[in-house]
């Protein structure tokens, strides 16, 4: 079965049906099983043999071993295609990796007051303010210059997975298990308990609201991303969905959709991220379906992001990676992994970059976060490793818009934010979200 968030299952394991083995089995032709040996079994009441469970195991397994034979071809395939990456060629040219000073990173602001996991976070286009989202059931909206909060809003379902601050940074966005988008403007006055009223409610997807994300210089229009593995792009105005991306189209996701990440160089385009293993482009003006699927990892992708220049994006998987495509031509660029020395293997939770792209920032479900090279394919900075970092998960992490602060969320219910300075023409973390 595909991945859903822990808690999930907790509240809706009851319900829970459908098997990995069922959904794999549609993917063949009848001739396939047609092909493979049937055992005595019972007849059901129009004559027809009724598979026993052996049968059933047996082309379950047997379809398994054939989808996981196709997967290692087009890997290797893949391979072959790729006569070199971006670090060898950088390498080669003499280029050399980023370098840190003992004083160019210093820890500022701890932003304490959620009391649950932190799931999500995202900064305001003017840099001093961030909205967070945790399993306490609040957003939290924080002056990210004093850490002081000036709005602690009470969410009709506690249980939510993702955030965003408008353009305009008048009005945030959230979305869980509820499967609903939930809209509250921030200038609206507060009820008589205190509490910001939800101004719309965006409601059509049939599973969790994983990710949403405004469209650039739009406030009223927003993408957000499902366990029903679709993409919804709403018209907030009106609260109804203009248009739906995957579903019953063929080039869609075929597993819970993760993350998506618009481009900030065309509004039009966007990239999801999804249990199935890929990470896939779309047009919002041709919604039936994706303009290039990407594959490449071996595991959930977690986390979307574009590179500033709009032409690539970078992805974070739960198999440890994080990866940079092209757009224009769909090859992977660049492998982003560095083993433990225990040979554990941590999820990659949440990436971002650098204003320029020469940084590449990655949470880590270990409660560390690699500052990586994106040039060179190597590890500048654990900040993990610098005193007061976070002691769990880390869920969510991003930078402002000018690139100059930091802010990480994590499961150990802190933020930590940081200033940045400019070195080499890049933008480096002075400060982080250490603990």
């Amino acid at each position: 079965m595909f991945r859903r968030p822990h808690y999930y299952y907790q509240l809706c394991y009851t319900t829970t049906t459908t098997t990995s083995s069922s959904s794999l089995l549609l993917l063949f032709p009848s001739r396939f099983f047609r092909s493979l040996p049937l055992q005595d079994s019972k007849r059901n009441h129009n004559g027809e043999r009724k598979m026993s469970v052996a049968e059933l195991k047996e082309r379950h397994l047997a379809a398994t071993d054939t989808v996981n034979s196709l997967r290692e071809r087009l890997r290797q395939k893949r391979l072959l295609l790729l006569d070199t990456d971006v670090a060898s060629y950088a390498r080669a040219q003499g280029k050399t990796p980023v370098s840190f000073g003992p004083t160019d990173l210093v820890c500022c602001r701890t932003l304490q007051g959620h009391t649950g996991k932190v799931y999500s976070l995202d900064w305001t286009p003017e840099r001093n303010r961030i909205v967070s989202a945790s399993q306490d059931g609040r957003l939290i909206v924080w002056n990210a210059l004093t850490s002081q909060k000036t709005y602690a809003i009470k969410l009709p379902c506690a249980w939510v997975m993702t955030c965003a601050f408008s353009p305009t940074g008048q009005s945030v966005a959230c979305g869980g298990l509820d499967s609903v988008c939930s809209i509250f403007n921030l200038n609206s006055p507060t009820d008589k308990e205190g509490n910001l009223p939800v101004s719309k409610m965006l409601s059509g997807h049939k599973g969790y609201v994983s990710s949403c994300q405004y469209v650039p210089d739009e406030d009223t229009h927003l993408i957000t991303s499902s366990g029903d593995q679709t993409c919804i792009l709403w018209d907030i105005t009106t609260g109804l969905r203009t248009s739906v991306f995957g579903g019953e189209f063929q080039s869609g996701h075929t597993a819970d959709v993760l993350s998506v990440s618009i481009s900030g160089s065309n509004s039009r385009m966007f990239v999801s991220g999804s249990c199935d293993t890929t990470a896939r482009l779309w047009d919002t003006r041709v919604a039936s379906r994706a303009v290039r699927t990407f594959h490449g990892h071996e595991g959930d992708v977690n986390s979307v992001k574009f590179f500033p220049d709009g032409n690539r994006f970078g992805t974070g998987s739960d198999d440890g990676t994080c990866r940079l495509f092209d757009i224009r031509t769909g090859h992977q660029l660049q492998v982003y992994y560095q083993q433990n020395a225990n040979n554990e293997v941590p999820h990659v939770t949440s990436i971002a970059f650098s204003i320029s792209g020469r940084l590449l920032f990655a949470g880590y479900s270990n409660g560390r976060c690699y500052v990586w090279d994106t040039l060179l394919a190597e590890v500048v900075l654990d900040l993990g490793s610098l005193q007061n970092s976070h002691e769990e998960r880390i869920s969510c992490l991003g930078l402002s818009a000018d690139g100059s602060a930091l802010c990480t969320g994590s499961y150990d219910t802190n933020l930590k934010a940081g200033d940045n300075m400019v070195k080499s023409n890049v933008w480096l973390p002075r400060v982080w979200m250490p603990d």
